[in-house]
């Protein structure tokens, strides 16, 4: 089976690409390795999946319409999985084009594609920030996400509803996964854990927002790979039982569609989080603690219960565990 995976060298995409790898799937991958980090760890993830002789890289931008409608046309995957985007949500307050330029354009780039070679299923990523402004928890697909607080979950609002009309319009089955903060190996240097991790062992404090008192449904970065695969080998379905008086926001009586999340559900606050941290390091961390920031939320924490309904999924990683399999790797990667 060929499946396109994009953002194929970043860190998501990474793990997917080396499983579906590993069960003898061929997968093209597509990915530009720009700069909004550092684009070497890319190219180290990059250079462990063209080892494998069942991958293919284009170096591709997600926005460039010609590139991506080559690639589709070469391709021809029957299974499409979405991963590239502009991500963050602080970066998306300085460069809010760039979002655009990405998660809408990119995205819409990426339907059009599936439009014209017509994929078994449509897989894509979401984000757990379409909730905003709702403080109804554990979030739930089935409560709306109509109040975005940043343009990060604006552009993920807007590919769940590009992605339902083209599902309707055009039969591609699709599936948007909303993921709760992703941690792991080669995990992402924008990301908490590398941050506070590579400034506990410089000897330089760490920046703590929210005094330390945020909650976070942290994921472990395997258990984001079962879900994901699950999902290739199910594709969504038109719900026969949806009442157009009452639209159930999760999924659809007209398309193939769906959201679902893909979280650890459970809640684990920020200051113990840093606690599985310092003894994982063997290190204590100096705390510089700072107040929220513009489009921080105080809480997540998912309801995957019609996940596991519709794909079997159980989440199984403790952050005693992931924590420390991500200080494993960073150590021997840096020589930390």
């Amino acid at each position: 089976m060929a499946i396109l995976v994009t953002g194929s060298a970043g860190f998501i995409g990474f793990h997917l690409a080396r499983r579906l790898l590993e069960r003898g799937e061929e997968v093209v991958g597509l990915d530009d390795l720009n700069a909004y980090y550092d684009p070497a760890l890319k190219a180290a993830r990059l250079a462990i999946l063209e080892r494998e002789a069942g991958y293919r890289h284009a170096k591709v931008d997600l926005a460039d319409r010609k590139g991506v409608e080559a690639v589709f046309a070469e391709a021809r995957p029957e299974v499409v999985v979405n991963l590239a985007a502009q991500a963050g949500v602080r970066y998306s307050l300085e460069s809010p084009r760039t979002y655009v330029d990405s998660n809408v354009v990119g995205f819409l780039n990426i339907l059009e594609g599936c439009r014209s070679v017509q994929p078994r299923h449509l897989v894509y990523a979401s984000t757990s920030s379409v909730y905003g402004a709702n403080g109804n928890l554990p979030f739930s697909v089935h409560n709306g996400a109509n109040h975005p607080i940043t343009l990060y979950a604006a552009t993920k609002i807007a590919n769940e509803a590009m992605a339902h009309a083209y599902s309707h319009l055009f039969g591609i089955p699709s599936t948007g996964f909303r993921f709760f903060t992703v941690y792991g190996p080669w995990g992402r240097p924008d990301m908490a854990l590398f941050k506070f991790t590579e400034a506990i062992l410089a000897g330089r404090p760490i920046d703590v927002y929210g005094q330390g008192k945020m909650q976070r449904d942290f994921t472990y970065v395997a258990d984001i790979v079962d879900g994901l695969v699950a999902a290739i080998d199910r594709p969504a379905q038109v719900n026969a039982g949806w009442d157009p008086a009452h639209p159930d926001p999760a999924t659809s009586g007209v398309a193939p569609w769906r959201v679902l999340n893909l979280g650890n559900s459970r809640r684990v606050e920020l200051m113990r989080y840093i606690e599985v941290l310092e003894q994982k390091l063997g290190m204590k961390a100096e705390l510089n603690l700072l107040p929220m920031q513009p489009g921080d939320v105080a809480r997540t924490e998912a309801d995957v219960t019609e996940t596991k309904a519709a794909l079997g999924y159980a989440p199984s990683t403790p952050i005693e565990v992931g924590i420390g399999a991500f200080v494993d790797w960073y150590r021997e990667y840096y020589a930390a």
